[in-house]
């Protein structure tokens, strides 16, 4: 849908801000708002400024990540309706307006609107800025690279003022307008979290249950492994696979650097490296084409648990690399450990505070063997079932970059005075 433009424009006097309605003038941010330092008060609980621009108290959050100040030295008091700009992250869209009382870090500038000023409005037309690469580009001279958007900075931009109606009336029809664009963006972030469940559903029965619904079932004997296809065995998995240590030593600059992906084993472009690796690469190991690498610790909390690689490469020996003790059985065991149900059966086998799975423990834990061709069979069904799967999932995200990208185009279009969006969103809302 497309939004009209304003009937009269002017030039701003100003080459980043460019053409304004012709009843809109400019302003510096400081004529707009007033710098705050208010003491803490008892009871104030941590606000922190989000990339998203959310302003909220940490806890509403995530308490993950953060690190405590042992003496809250500078600390001061953040109420709701303050604009908040971080001044490390801001070039990042940590701006936004605080829907919480509490306290912050002197990282923070605070600020007050003036009369004629609203502070969601001007948060959005920061925010804007910010992630255009304005607020980046104005490092300079002992600056240089640093990201830092501090009042000193913020206070002498010039920036658009429109009416303190039209703020407000921007705001509704943006609210409006966003609404719907997020849900459309939820609605597709429901379907790929659905898609990964079906993909996970597929894997799971495909390497527990086989492909024939209406083969002959049996106990296992192993009871988180319940039943099996009767003709399966039971075999522990150290009679499929070996584990093999094999460094590389002095000749690390032979090989590509590996990495273990959602996806399984991919080659680093050797391009970021420069080419140049360090010594202690000597210490990694050997990937062959057919290996498994899986990370055995952690398992509980990564998705990248197992890869199949596809390349001669290197790894760091935080992984463990196993060969075939059967002849093309890797592919068979890298889809058993990507499905998830089967994963959740390892934690009995973890140890210590990593969650680690002991190598030996390891190739004892039992698995059920399909015959050669049904295996074959399995592993070829999952590869086009999945390949459908995760084409699905990629026009999902395509889907939401586009939307994200819309979301974007109309918040910094209705700010900066680009589109004219009178009389399509009520203007009795409330200035915030």
């Amino acid at each position: 849908m497309s939004f009209p433009a304003y009937e009269h424009s002017k030039d701003s006097g100003w080459p980043w801000i460019g053409d304004l309605p012709s009843h809109w003038d400019v302003r510096r941010l400081k004529t707009l708002f007033s710098r705050v330092t208010r003491p803490v008060e008892d009871g104030d609980k941590i606000v922190t400024a989000f990339r998203d621009g959310q302003v909220t108290l940490r806890e509403n959050r995530r308490e993950e990540g953060f690190t405590n100040a042992l003496q809250e030295i500078g600390y001061q008091g953040v109420r709701r309706g303050d604009l908040v700009i971080h001044a490390m992250d801001g070039f990042a869209g940590a701006i936004g307006v605080s829907d919480s009382d509490g306290k912050s870090t002197p990282v923070y500038t605070v600020c007050v609107a003036e009369p004629d000023a609203s502070a969601r409005y001007y948060a959005l037309l920061l925010r804007h800025m910010a992630l255009s690469g304005f607020v980046a580009s104005l490092a300079k001279g002992i600056r240089e690279r640093s990201t830092d958007f501090r009042w000193a900075d913020a206070s002498v931009l010039a920036l658009p003022h429109p009416p303190l109606t039209e703020q407000v009336g921007i705001l509704a029809f943006l609210d409006r307008e966003i609404a719907k664009i997020d849900a459309l963006v939820e609605a597709q972030r429901r379907l790929i979290e659905l898609l990964k469940e079906k993909r996970q559903a597929v894997i799971s029965h495909a390497v527990t249950k086989g492909l024939d619904p209406s083969a002959p079932m049996k106990d296992s004997g192993v009871e988180w492994l319940g039943q099996v296809p009767a003709h399966w065995e039971v075999v522990p998995t150290r009679s499929l696979i070996s584990l093999r240590r094999e460094l590389v030593g002095e000749q690390h600059g032979q090989f590509d650097l590996l990495s273990l992906t959602l996806r399984g084993v991919v080659v680093r472009d050797r391009e970021s490296g420069h080419g140049k690796f360090p010594a202690e690469f000597n210490a990694y190991q050997t990937v062959r084409p057919n290996d498994l690498v899986f990370c055995l610790f952690d398992m509980d909390e990564t998705p990248r648990t197992v890869g199949l690689s596809e390349h001669n490469g290197m790894v760091t020996g935080a992984y463990d690399v196993f060969e075939e003790a059967l002849s093309n059985i890797a592919p068979f065991i890298y889809w058993l450990y990507l499905a998830r149900d089967f994963r959740k059966q390892l934690r009995p086998f973890y140890t210590g505070l990593r969650k680690v799975i002991r190598k030996e423990t390891f190739g004892s834990i039992p698995v059920a063997l399909p015959p050669k061709d049904e295996r074959e069979a399995i592993v070829g069904h999952l590869r086009e079932l999945t390949r459908s799967f995760d084409e699905l999932s990629a026009q999902a995200e395509a889907v939401i970059a586009l939307l994200l990208e819309r979301r974007a185009a109309l918040i910094s279009a209705a700010v900066t005075g680009k589109i004219d969006v009178r009389g399509l969103a009520p203007q009795e809302a409330e200035a915030a």
